[in-house]
């Protein structure tokens, strides 16, 4: 496979050249937010200053236009993962949002006092508090997949878990703080098989992996637009088609309506009832063309160089002494997520400590405290390598971890 040439990509990302703390920076957080594209930024201020307009409601020529880059913003994403048709694409604010829509818009239609939702110890909290909340509200039972000492699913009582009482798994696809790769092929076959629906946190999925919502099979995949080079303030929920339409919106307001009586409403067609109000109209367009950017690379030629990347990373952090690495030993098995310890500084002051250096890494739970409790620690640094980073970025995060432990030991 032919990769592309990631100086000329990270030529693109203005962010990306400055220095912090009189350092060159080297950005490995991107787990948390990816850095932007020009392209990107250049499409989304475009649309403010020349298109801005209100969508589907106006017919000047601004409406006209700002609505058909909305649209085929949704077409461009839809085909992007697969999907069979793009009104299965409804847009959000992200991942936690579409996680919402789906447990409050669904979940309280058709989860009732003593059914099981099935979730996994890994997920993000944002795949977690949405149905401690139904949970709540309907008396539904939360199970729970548990984790194996390398921060894989443990899937061999699978069968015994699900039952004719589960009504919905929800898991996510790639982990947050443990960088695992979820076989989420087999869950989703399983799940069916006893008459539940599938939800799929593709927050961390969609970025690294190329996903064909069809191929898999779940019934719900959720994700984010800011991971993925785009802006922050979008994201999306595809679900088939015929499982929104049986749906009731979970959100009232303009747009989403297509008749308004003194006692009673009627809903626009999908995706438009689940998309009440005034729409994040330049972050769908941005998003489009960050996919634009993705695709121009390719999906698969992204995914090697991560895998080298981290292959190289794994290799460099395994010459330090008391480093303490999470998740998957296994390099089909894990992403771009480098989670870690080193001897007994804190994760905070490793993260401090780099960041004086110029090296950006995240240190806390990382919002998943049920992995943090699972591994019988607080929290972790985490380095996460995207399509820009290189072996220098490696070599200088590694060199970064050698302060740290010359001052801690």
């Amino acid at each position: 496979m032919t990769l592309f040439d990631v100086q000329a990509v990270r030529d693109q990302f203005p962010a990306l050249n400055q220095q912090v703390h009189g350092r060159p920076l080297v950005y490995l957080d991107n787990a948390a937010t990816s850095q932007k594209p020009r392209a990107v930024l250049d499409v989304q201020e475009a649309y403010y200053t020349q298109d801005n307009a209100n969508v589907h409601r106006g017919i000047h020529e601004l409406s006209r236009r700002a609505t058909e880059a909305y649209e085929d913003a949704r077409i461009k994403v839809a085909r992007w993962i697969k999907a069979a048709d793009s009104a299965e694409l409804v847009w959000t604010r992200g991942t936690t949002e579409a996680i919402n829509l789906v447990a409050m818009g669904w979940g309280l239609d058709n989860i009732s006092e003593g059914d099981e939702i099935v979730l996994t110890e890994m997920e993000h909290h944002s795949n977690l508090v949405p149905w401690h909340l139904l949970s709540r509200r309907t008396g539904a039972v939360l199970r729970y997949i548990d984790l194996d000492d390398q921060g894989r699913l443990i899937l061999d009582n699978l069968d015994e878990l699900l039952t004719e009482r589960t009504k919905l798994v929800a898991c996510g696809h790639v982990s947050n703080a443990l960088g695992t790769i979820n076989p989420v092929e087999r869950i989703i076959e399983a799940a069916h098989a006893v008459g539940a629906l599938v939800l799929i946190d593709g927050a961390q999925g969609i970025v690294h992996l190329p996903v064909d919502v069809q191929a898999l099979g779940a019934d719900f995949y959720c994700f984010s637009g800011h991971k993925m080079c785009g802006p922050t303030g979008i994201g999306a929920l595809w679900a088939r088609r015929s499982i929104l339409e049986a749906m009731e919106p979970w959100q009232g307001g303009g747009e989403m309506i297509r008749f308004v009586h003194k006692d009673h409403s009627t809903w626009a067609e999908v995706p438009h009832k689940f998309e009440a109000g005034t729409p994040n109209i330049a972050g769908a367009v941005a998003m489009g063309a960050a996919v634009d950017f993705l695709s121009d690379l390719g999906m698969e030629a992204i995914a090697a160089h991560e895998r080298a990347i981290m292959e190289y990373a794994l290799a460099r952090v395994g010459e330090i002494a008391g480093i303490r690495v999470f998740g998957p030993e296994s390099l089909d098995e894990r992403s771009a997520v480098l989670s870690f310890l080193l001897g007994d500084a804190h994760p905070h002051d490793i993260s401090t400590i780099l960041d004086s250096e110029g090296i950006a890494v995240r240190a806390g739970h990382h919002c998943a405290q049920l992995v943090m409790k699972r591994y019988g620690v607080a929290a972790t640094a985490r380095a996460s390598f995207y399509l820009y980073n290189t072996t220098e970025d490696v070599d200088r995060f590694v060199d970064g971890l050698g302060i740290v432990k010359g001052i801690f030991g």
